[in-house]
C-alpha cells in the first residue's frame, strides 16, 4: 500500500477532526493548490494548469469542446476545478488530490461525449476535471510502422500526421477527425477499415496510463490483463490513458467512394435487405454502410436511407463490384469519386456511481456479454474502491481471493 505524504496525512486529519472544515476543503482553491503543487514537478505559476470558477478562463475552456449544447447550460454541474496538464505529474497530482479530498474526477480528452460523462455529474456529486488538451502530440514512425499518440489528440490530428509521412499507411478507426484519441480507442473504436484490420483497440501496441495510486504504467509493468481491459471496456474505469502506441496499416494511395439515397420511390426496404445479405460478404477492401433517415416532407415523414461506400482502389474496379454484387444500387460513373486515403477521412447508466455489480450485471452483460465479469474483476483488482467512476463505468466485483 503507497505511504502517503505529511502533507496528505494533515489534510487528512484536519477532514477527520472537523465537520465543518470538511464540508469546505473540497471547495477551497488554495487548499488544493497546495496538494497539487506538493505532488507535481515543475512551475510555482500554476495559472496555466489550474482553472477555479472565478477564473477568467474557466468558462471558456469548460465549453472549448463541449458538443451536446443540452451541457453548455449555466444549470449544468461544473467542475470545482479544471486541470490542464502539460506533464505527467500534473496526472498525477490530480488523481492523488482528488482521492484526498473525496472528490469524483472526470477526464476529458477530445470532448466528443454527447452524454457529458467527461465534464459534468449527474448526481451533482464535486468534481475536478482533467482536460488533456494540452496531451495532443503525435509521433510518426513509418520505419518500424507505428505512431505514438496522445490521449488528447484527435483522429484527425492523428491520420494528418500518418498522411505528412507516408501516402500508403494509415490507423483503422473512426471517421470523425474532431473525436478524442484517448477514448475513441479506448472503447474499441470503429472505422472504415473494420472489416479489413479490425477495430482501433485492436492495433494498439503499447499504453501509458496513470492508476488509481497514481503510478504511471506501461503495458509490461500494468499486466496483460489490465491492458485488455482498457482496449474496449474504456479506460475512464481504470485510470487516466495518457498515450496509445499503434500500429499503422498499409492503404491504397487512391480510394474510391460514393454516396446514394434511396427513397420509398425507389424501393429503399428491398434495397436495404440486399444490403444486409452482402455487405459481410463484399472484399475487405470494401466498406458499405447504410444509413436510415426518417426526414419531413411535404408535412409528411418519409424514409430514406444513404449508401455510403468506399474501396480502397478505383473507380473502375469499384463499378465492376457494385455491378456484379449489387445492382440494383445502380450506381454509374458519374457518382464515384476517387481520391486519397486522408481526404476521403476528412469527409467523411450507473446511478451515483454506486452500482453494485449484480445491479450492473444488468446493463453491462448486455454490452459487454461475456466479457462483462472478466473485466469487473480487473476493476476490482486495479480500483478496488471504485475511485475511477462514472454512470457507465464498470464496478468492481469484488477483491480477488
Amino acid at each position: 500500500m503507497e505511504i502517503l505524504p505529511t502533507f496528505v496525512i494533515s489534510i487528512l486529519a484536519i477532514i477527520l477532526t472537523s465537520p465543518t472544515i470538511a464540508s469546505i476543503i473540497p471547495i477551497h482553491p488554495q487548499t488544493f493548490i497546495q496538494c497539487f503543487s506538493h505532488h507535481s514537478r515543475l512551475s510555482t505559476n500554476l495559472s496555466h494548469l489550474l482553472y477555479f470558477p472565478n477564473t477568467t478562463s474557466y468558462s471558456s475552456l469548460l465549453l472549448s469542446s463541449i458538443y451536446n449544447l443540452r451541457f453548455a447550460s449555466t444549470s449544468t454541474s461544473s467542475p470545482l476545478v479544471i486541470v490542464a496538464p502539460t506533464d505527467e505529474s500534473h496526472v498525477r497530482a490530480t488523481v492523488l488530490c482528488s482521492r484526498v479530498f473525496g472528490l469524483h474526477l472526470r477526464v476529458r480528452s477530445g470532448g466528443h461525449d454527447y452524454e457529458g460523462l467527461s465534464y459534468r455529474s449527474y448526481n451533482q456529486n464535486p468534481f475536478v476535471m482533467l482536460d488533456l488538451a494540452n496531451f495532443r502530440s503525435v509521433t510518426v514512425d513509418v520505419e518500424h510502422g507505428t505512431a505514438l499518440v496522445q490521449a488528447g489528440a484527435t483522429l484527425g490530428e492523428l491520420y494528418y500526421k500518418i498522411a505528412e509521412k507516408s501516402r500508403v499507411h494509415g490507423f483503422p478507426a473512426g471517421i470523425c477527425p474532431s473525436v478524442g484519441a484517448g477514448g475513441h480507442i479506448s472503447g474499441g473504436g470503429m472505422g472504415n477499415l473494420v472489416r479489413k484490420y479490425g477495430l482501433a483497440s485492436d492495433n494498439v501496441l503499447d499504453v501509458k496510463l496513470v492508476d488509481v495510486n497514481g503510478r504511471v504504467l506501461d503495458r509490461e509493468s500494468m499486466g496483460e490483463d489490465l491492458f485488455w481491459a482498457i482496449r474496449g471496456g474504456g479506460g475512464a474505469s481504470f485510470g487516466v490513458i495518457l498515450s496509445w502506441k499503434v500500429r499503422l496499416v498499409p492503404v491504397s494511395p487512391t480510394v474510391s467512394v460514393f454516396t446514394m439515397q434511396k427513397t420509398l420511390e425507389d424501393g429503399v426496404f428491398d434495397l436495404l435487405d440486399k444490403w444486409q445479405s452482402i455487405s459481410s460478404k463484399l472484399d475487405e477492401d470494401v466498406y458499405l454502410e447504410a444509413a436510415i433517415r426518417a426526414p419531413m416532407r411535404n408535412g409528411s415523414r418519409g424514409v430514406e436511407a444513404l449508401f455510403n461506400f468506399q474501396f480502397m482502389g478505383g473507380c473502375e474496379e469499384l463499378l465492376g463490384i457494385m455491378e456484379e454484387k449489387f445492382p440494383e444500387l445502380g450506381v454509374e460513373a458519374k457518382d464515384c469519386k476517387e481520391m486519397s486515403w486522408v481526404q476521403d477521412l476528412d469527409l467523411g447508466m450507473n446511478v451515483d456511481g454506486s452500482a453494485s455489480y449484480p445491479a450492473a450485471k444488468v446493463w453491462g452483460q448486455r454490452y459487454f456479454k461475456s466479457n462483462f465479469e472478466r473485466l469487473a474483476l480487473v476493476k476490482a483488482m486495479v480500483d478496488p474502491e471504485n475511485f475511477f467512476t462514472n454512470e457507465q463505468s464498470i464496478p468492481p466485483l469484488g477483491r480477488p481471493e
